[in-house]
């Protein structure tokens, strides 16, 4: 995934980098570690869903930013794993891809899976209708209730790139979990 697209994601809110107390007779914390600032993820609505159907409900706040998505037949939708959301799975480094043991260990970054350090999931799904502040959608696996953090229109020239290369277990007929 080019970084374009999810550099947008994380309509951010930078704090203050955490402050690291001294600790005597251990080493110093990771000075790269101490750089990167803390951020702080506001989501934009949260996913409904019945059955098959998904709706993303927009807060009203955020309901202008709907303008124009009509006119759009995908969208990104860019949400939190809620129900992962514990300090063991955010531990989880490595995975069996679609929890299937025949899959080779796999590290999260080089999957989907939905443990992870950051909870990030997205989707590429259809849109249906766009009425008030609400998006219906198909192909949505999300979770009911799941934080929406950003959507994103689906643009074919920028976001579908046919020479890119997959590993061969991604290849095998199983419907994608991660």
């Amino acid at each position: 995934m080019r970084w374009w697209l999810i550099g947008g994601v994380i309509g951010v809110l930078l704090l203050p980098a955490p402050v690291y107390a001294e600790n005597p007779g251990q080493a110093p914390p990771n000075p790269r570690r101490a750089a990167i600032k803390t951020i702080c993820l506001n989501p934009v609505g949260v996913v409904k869903k019945q059955g098959q159907r998904a709706w993303l409900e927009v807060l009203p706040e955020y309901g202008p930013a709907l303008k124009g998505l009509q006119d759009f037949s995908h969208l990104w939708v860019f949400y939190w794993f809620h129900g992962n959301d514990n300090p063991e799975e955010r531990r989880t480094l490595q995975v069996h891809p679609r929890r299937d043991p025949a899959n080779p260990l796999t590290g999260v970054f080089a999957c989907r899976a939905p443990v992870r350090p950051n909870l990030i999931g997205f989707a590429a799904c259809r849109i249906i209708k766009v009425e008030g502040n609400v998006v219906e959608v198909a192909d949505l696996d999300a979770l009911d209730g799941s934080p929406i953090l950003d959507l994103k229109p689906y643009i074919p020239s920028g976001d579908a790139i046919p020479e890119a290369v997959t590993p061969g277990w991604l290849k095998r007929s199983k419907t994608p979990a991660d």
